[in-house]
C-alpha cells in the first residue's frame, strides 16, 4: 500500500476538526432528555460514512435508537470486513469534576500526550475510535486502495446494553454477512507497547431496592426501633464479599474458567508497573481477590461492584430522617463459561434471601452479555498483528481486557464470524469518567494502522 501516514499527515487538521464536531453532540443514550441529540448523532454518522466513500448508507430504525449501516462492495468474491462501533456516550456526571465542559471539546497537552489530547465525553469511547475507521475508509477509497469489501454497523445503545442491536442482527443476517468483524472499542498497553485485545469479560447489571417503613421517618422518634433501609442495604452489600474479597453468592464460581499455570505465566509477561499504576490512580495500594495479580483480577477473574447507591436526604445541610427506601446499582463482570442470565438469577435469589425482617427487597435486572475470547492463530489476528508491526515497529502483545462488549459473543453466535479488537486508547484516558480524553497521536496512529489490516487480511485470505 502507498503510505497512509503521508495521507494522515496531510489531512490531520481536518480529521481532528471533524472529530471535534462530533464530540459536541451530547448523544447520551441513557437519558431520554437527549433523545434528539442521539438521533442527530446518527445522522452525522450517516453523513460521515457517505463522505468517506460508502456507496450505500442508511439509518435503520429499531425498537430503540437507530443503527447506521453503510457498505462499499467492490467485488462479491473478495473478503468482507464488518466494522462495528457506537455513537452513543456515557452520561458525563459528576459535572463538577470536569476541568472543561464535557461537550465542548478542547485539546490540551499532558505528560502522556505532549502532542495533545482531546478532552470530551466520547472522545475515546467510542466516537474517536469508530471515527478512525471512517477516516481509514476515506484514505482507501480516495487513493483507490480498498483491497476488499467493507460494511459498517454503528449503533446508538452500546452504553445501555445494546438491546436493539441484538434485535437488528437477528433480522439482518444477509445484510451483515462478513468474513471478519473489526472493532476499536478497547485499548492498548502503552503508546510504545501495542497490544491486541483477545478477551473480554461478560456482564450482569442489576438494580436493587430496599424498602422499610411506608414513609420517611423522624430519626429521633423512630431511630433504633425501625429498620433503616440504608443501613441494611449497606450491610447486605458488604456481605457480598468475604475477607479474601471472594464473592459470597452461592454458585457464583461454579462455571468460572480457571487458567493453567502456563497461561497465567504467559499473561505475566505483559509489562506492568505496579507503582506507576498506584501513582496514576493516587492510591496507596491495590485491592482485590487474594491469590491473583492486579492484571489477573481485572481480566480473568469475575467481580462484583456497586456502581451507584442512594437514599434518604443528600441535599445541602441536615435533615434527620430514616429513609423509606434505599437503592443501588450493581455490576458483575464475568469470565468465559459464566452465563449472565444464570448469574443474574443467582444474585437475585441470594440478595432476596439475606434481607432481614422489617424490609422488603426487589432486584431489577437491567442488561448483560457473555464473555468472549478470540484465538490468536486466526487470519484476522495475524493480519492485525502485521498491521501493528508496520506502524509501531514491534509485535503487539495479546492481552485480555477487563471490560465488556456484550454483543461480541452475539456476533459470533448470529453471524458465525470472529471479532478482532484493535483498540488505540490507553487506560489513562478516563473513559466513563470526568475528563475523558483521547490522544491525538493515538487517533492518527489508528487511522494509519487500520488500512494495513485490510491489506494483510485480504492477502492472507488469498494465500490460505
Amino acid at each position: 500500500m502507498n503510505s497512509a501516514k503521508t495521507y494522515v499527515n496531510k489531512h490531520k487538521d481536518r480529521f481532528i476538526s471533524e472529530l471535534l464536531d462530533l464530540l459536541k453532540i451530547p448523544s447520551i443514550s441513557a437519558d431520554s432528555k437527549y433523545k434528539e441529540d442521539v438521533r442527530n448523532m446518527a445522522e452525522a454518522t450517516r453523513a460521515a460514512l457517505e463522505k468517506a466513500g460508502c456507496e450505500h448508507v442508511e439509518i435503520c430504525e429499531t425498537p430503540g435508537y437507530p443503527i447506521v449501516y453503510g457498505e462499499k462492495i467492490i467485488d462479491p468474491d473478495l473478503p468482507t470486513v464488518l466494522v462495528y462501533g457506537h455513537y452513543d456516550v456515557q452520561p458525563p456526571d459528576p459535572m463538577n469534576l470536569w476541568d472543561s465542559p464535557p461537550f465542548e471539546p478542547v485539546i490540551k497537552n499532558t505528560e502522556l500526550h505532549p502532542e495533545g489530547a482531546i478532552f470530551a465525553r466520547g472522545s475515546c469511547d467510542d466516537k474517536g475510535q469508530f471515527y478512525m475507521h471512517v477516516k481509514a475508509l476515506e484514505y482507501m477509497t480516495s487513493t483507490n486502495q480498498l483491497p476488499c469489501n467493507v460494511k459498517f454497523m454503528i449503533e446508538g445503545e452500546e452504553e445501555v446494553g445494546s438491546v436493539s442491536l441484538g434485535w437488528f442482527v437477528e433480522r439482518n443476517h444477509d445484510k451483515l454477512a462478513n468474513d471478519v468483524i473489526l472493532i476499536s472499542d478497547t485499548g492498548m498497553i502503552a503508546k510504545d507497547i501495542p497490544s491486541i485485545t483477545t478477551g473480554l469479560r461478560g456482564l450482569s447489571y442489576v438494580e436493587v431496592e430496599v424498602t422499610g417503613p411506608n414513609r420517611d421517618l423522624h430519626s429521633g422518634l423512630y431511630g433504633g426501633a425501625v429498620a433503616n433501609p440504608i443501613n441494611i442495604l449497606a450491610k447486605m452489600i458488604a456481605s457480598l464479599h468475604d475477607d479474601n474479597k471472594h464473592i459470597t453468592i452461592p454458585g457464583f464460581y461454579d462455571d468460572v474458567e480457571v487458567l493453567t499455570a502456563e497461561e497465567r505465566a504467559k499473561m505475566a509477561e505483559a509489562p506492568f508497573d505496579k507503582e506507576a499504576y498506584k501513582k496514576a490512580l493516587d492510591i496507596e495500594d491495590v485491592y482485590g481477590e487474594e491469590g491473583y495479580t492486579t492484571n489477573e483480577r481485572n481480566s480473568i477473574r469475575p467481580t462484583l461492584d456497586v456502581n451507584g447507591i442512594w437514599g434518604g436526604y443528600t441535599g445541602e445541610g441536615a435533615k434527620t430522617v430514616i429513609a423509606s427506601q434505599a437503592f443501588a446499582k450493581i455490576s458483575m463482570r464475568l469470565v468465559p463459561h459464566q452465563d449472565w442470565e444464570k448469574i443474574t438469577e443467582l444474585f437475585k435469589n441470594h440478595f432476596e434471601s439475606i434481607a432481614p425482617k422489617g424490609v422488603t427487597v426487589k432486584v431489577k435486572p437491567h442488561h448483560g452479555g457473555e464473555a468472549y475470547v478470540t484465538p490468536i492463530d486466526s487470519i484476522g489476528y495475524q493480519a492485525a498483528s502485521k498491521a501493528y508491526e508496520d506502524t509501531f515497529g514491534k509485535t503487539p502483545v495479546p492481552q485480555r481486557s477487563g471490560g465488556s462488549i456484550p454483543i461480541v459473543a452475539l456476533f459470533e453466535k448470529e453471524l458465525k464470524s470472529k471479532t478482532i479488537l484493535m483498540g488505540f486508547g490507553l487506560d489513562s484516558d478516563a473513559i466513563h469518567s470526568p475528563n475523558e480524553h483521547f490522544g491525538i497521536w493515538n487517533y492518527l496512529k489508528g487511522i494509519e494502522t487500520i488500512p494495513l489490516f485490510y491489506h494483510y487480511y485480504t492477502q492472507l485470505v488469498k494465500e490460505a
